[in-house]
């Protein structure tokens, strides 16, 4: 690892490799809470029921609450951070994010909770782009694909193991109050981070014009068709009849109206996002593969949680436990794939997805038929092989998704970016999950058919981000070949 000066990124003055390695380390700390509580409160819902006397329609609030607002803030955080400065976003949203946590946990209704859990989704949102954009601004070449190996593998783990974590804090705190750990264990590691990440975190770079106003119609037209487009995702089971699915043409035109806007408040300003960042081929497939792997990646511990606490009888540490062999597959590969992507490009992504792929059809194989032992000891090889083809594709993905996005945009670039992959997941908990509860209603009960048909129906969408991945890579070696 080299140290010399002049090859130093711009705008990281006063960050030697050391510094630059210890601000990554507590922006990865910051990402793993605020990634895991997307999965980790779905094995507390039965506690958190049970003490709260909830209704379906509040605990689907506690769950997809948090997603949405998430999704909503990104693309402004993003932007606000590349305007203003990643430390004073990043300590903002964790200040708000701890503050909510402790919120969450004291909760004594349904309603204070999920007011709790949108303002901590919202603090989320505006916690991770600067995690992004600080790796976007600190790091070059093969470095800042290690980075992003690590934010990979922090996403993937954070995603997998959430379950495996909020049941050991169950087991913990008893069946009846332990979901409030599930939401005070943020605080301890958020005030360390907040302390951490305002000594390490890099502010706006001295010298560095203020970039203007913020756009605040642009963030209104993108925060209101974000939400018409996310609504009846996220909330697909608790709202019943077709009117719902009106909302989501009605979001896409207000996404329109945020293009236009952007393409003419360009003329003279920064925009929130500049949509010339689409004409970047790296950049707008890397974006949609994001999209349609999340739309199946996060479906499938949505669906295998529900097989093994419902239709299973699992404890919530058991199925935690079920899913760790996909976390630690994740882990593994996300480090080596970081490291090797800039070798490698595209290729290594569409290699990942295919072998995620082939996990999945494994999976639904050894579940096929009459079964002969333990769900989770029958599922354990197939979804470590999954995982590892995960952690090829999340990191990977990423590093070429932004490899082009110039640094004063890397916090909106990757606000887009993430917004795709919250869209994608809301969306693959819709169709999948319909598909599940569907066929559940068709087999009168048959668990294990509607796990195996919904998998099914993940590995298909994950399979269109390969060949997305495929048209990337035809594209690139087509024009490799023209310029030569």
């Amino acid at each position: 690892m080299s140290t010399d000066r002049s090859s130093a990124p711009a705008g990281t003055a006063g960050y030697d490799d050391r510094r630059r390695w210890q601000a990554l380390g507590v922006g990865l700390v910051a990402a793993f809470m605020t990634l895991l509580d997307v999965s980790i409160v779905n094995v507390a819902v039965p506690s958190i029921d049970r003490a709260l006397h909830a209704t379906p329609s509040d605990l689907q609030w506690v769950l997809s609450g948090y997603a949405l607002t998430f999704g909503l803030i990104l693309v402004p955080a993003g932007r606000f951070g590349d305007a203003r400065g990643r430390r004073t976003g990043f300590v903002a949203g964790l200040i708000l994010f701890t503050l909510t946590s402790a919120l969450a946990g004291l909760s004594t209704s349904p309603q204070w909770l999920i007011v709790a859990r949108l303002v901590q989704g919202a603090a989320a949102g505006v916690v991770n782009p600067q995690v992004t954009g600080m790796i976007q601004q600190l790091f070059r070449g093969a470095e800042r694909g290690r980075a992003f190996g690590l934010l990979g593998a922090t996403i993937g783990i954070s995603t997998a193991v959430g379950p495996l974590l909020g049941g050991l804090l169950i087991q913990l705190g008893g069946e009846q109050h332990g979901w409030r750990l599930v939401f005070f264990v943020n605080v301890p590691v958020g005030v360390l981070a907040v302390l951490l990440g305002w000594r390490l975190m890099p502010a706006r770079p001295s010298g560095a014009p203020d970039r203007h106003r913020l756009d605040p119609f642009g963030v209104l037209l993108l925060g209101i068709g974000v939400t018409l487009v996310l609504l009846p995702l996220v909330q697909w089971q608790q709202w019943h009849g077709l009117w719902k699915w009106i909302l989501i043409p009605a979001g896409l035109v207000f996404l329109a109206a945020f293009g236009l806007w952007e393409r003419r408040y360009a003329r003279t300003h920064q925009p929130l996002f500049d949509l010339r960042l689409f004409g970047l081929r790296s950049y707008t497939l890397g974006t949609l593969i994001g999209l349609l792997y999340f739309a199946g990646f996060t479906a499938i511990f949505f669906i295998y949680t529900l097989y093994l606490q419902i239709g299973l009888n699992y404890s919530a540490l058991a199925a935690g436990l079920a899913i760790t062999p996909f976390a630690l597959g994740s882990a593994a590969a996300s480090a080596v794939g970081g490291r090797v992507v800039t070798r490698y490009g595209r290729p290594l992504v569409a290699a990942g997805l295919l072998v995620v792929v082939i996990g999945l059809g494994a999976t639904v194989w050894v579940l096929h038929g009459s079964l002969h032992g333990s769900v989770a000891v029958l599922t354990a090889v197939p979804f470590l092989v999954a995982g590892l083809g995960s952690g090829l594709v999340i990191a990977p993905n990423q590093t070429l998704a932004l490899s082009e996005v110039p640094v004063p945009q890397a916090g909106s670039g990757a606000g887009m970016l993430q917004t795709g992959q919250r869209m994608g997941s809301a969306a693959g908990i819709a169709g999948v999950g319909a598909l599940f509860f569907s066929t559940l209603a068709d087999t009168r009960g048959d668990w294990a058919t509607a796990f195996r048909h919904s998998l099914v129906l993940a590995a298909a969408i994950i399979g269109l981000a390969l060949v997305a991945a495929v048209v990337d890579i035809v594209l690139g070696r087509r024009w490799s070949g023209a310029a030569s």
